[in-house]
């Protein structure tokens, strides 16, 4: 794969963002057809899963769309269905003369028969296993490989370690750029979680609150033994979210349920947001940590300043990214 390839991959991995967590429960594909150095048609999944952005970009692109290159994330699905034609017959039909395909669609009702039958139409194909791709798709790929969502969990805690005061309170440890940043995590997402003493002392409403992105809000659970109030969902345990209809799940408890999930290991990506404040005393964010203040194995990914606030984000070492 050439630095423009993977330039024009990456492209169509932005394009795909603008699909999650809408296209649930299709995975969230973007897709770009390019010809002479010049994008003719793009696209990403519909809402609900349909229309598949490799069609929309074909619609877009019209008789354009002969002879061009295809850059679509994920492999282009060779199984047809009741909502409409498999994308590989699509592209066969619309002739395009090349396709770079960021990563291998582990559904057995495609896993490589979309390349081949694009490749046995006569189109060049590159595999790029593309690590922008893989990321993209990573809670489609959890479900895939390890049946369940990708798990994101969140931790606003100050400079000295704690998520809360002794007495529980935590309310506003972070600045308003971390707090709007968080919001946006939640509008990525399929379903968030918390704790059931967050959700009895606090009553969090866990919505997004950001101008245009309210209907992104994601499905709303709860850790917790006991009933659940209408609207939400209780889980036992965290092993349950195996049996959830989600790719993309984002924790947001305190250290109780943050603990929960570390020690089963099924956090793959861990969001820290620290503030400059400090407490002095308080409920510590992790049981036991590494030197670096977090639970050994994760990899520091990115950090950034949001405000006066500061994020950090660590992945597991086999699920860097995402």
């Amino acid at each position: 794969m050439s630095l423009e390839d993977g330039r024009w991959l990456a492209a169509a991995a932005c394009l795909a963002e603008r699909a999650r967590p809408l296209s649930r429960p299709n995975p969230a594909v973007g897709a770009i057809l390019v010809k002479d150095g010049v994008v003719v048609g793009r696209g990403w999944t519909g809402a609900g899963g349909r229309p598949h952005a490799e069609a929309v970009a074909i619609e877009q692109a019209g008789a354009a769309a002969r002879g061009a290159t295809l850059y679509v994330t994920l492999e282009p699905c060779a199984h047809r269905s009741e909502r409409g034609p498999a994308c590989a017959d699509i592209l066969v039909a619309a002739g395009i003369g090349r396709a770079v395909i960021g990563v291998r669609d582990p559904d057995r009702r495609t896993a490589g028969q979309g390349l081949a039958r694009l490749a046995a139409a006569g189109a060049e194909m590159v595999m790029a296993d593309s690590p922008i791709c893989r990321d993209s798709l990573a809670g489609y790929l959890a479900r895939a490989d390890r049946q369940r969502p990708f798990v994101t969990l969140k931790l606003a805690h100050t400079a000295d370690g704690f998520v809360a005061r002794t007495d529980g309170t935590s309310q506003w440890i972070t600045g308003a750029a971390a707090r709007a940043h968080a919001h946006r995590e939640r509008a990525r997402s399929d379903a968030i979680l918390v704790g059931g003493g967050t959700l009895r002392s606090d009553g969090p409403r866990l919505d997004v609150r950001l101008p245009g992105l309210e209907a992104r809000s994601p499905r709303r659970l709860a850790l917790t033994r006991g009933p659940a109030p209408a609207g939400w969902t209780a889980l036992a345990g965290p092993a349950d979210i195996a049996g959830l209809d989600a790719q993309w799940l984002m924790v947001e408890g305190g250290a109780q349920v943050a603990e929960a999930f570390l020690s089963a290991g099924l956090v793959d990506r861990l969001l820290l947001y620290r503030a400059p404040g400090k407490f002095g005393e308080g409920i510590a964010a992790f049981r036991e940590a590494g030197p670096a203040g977090v639970p050994v194995g994760r990899h520091l990914a990115d950090r950034r300043a949001l405000g006066s606030d500061t994020l950090e984000v660590y992945t597991a070492a086999e699920a860097q990214g995402a």
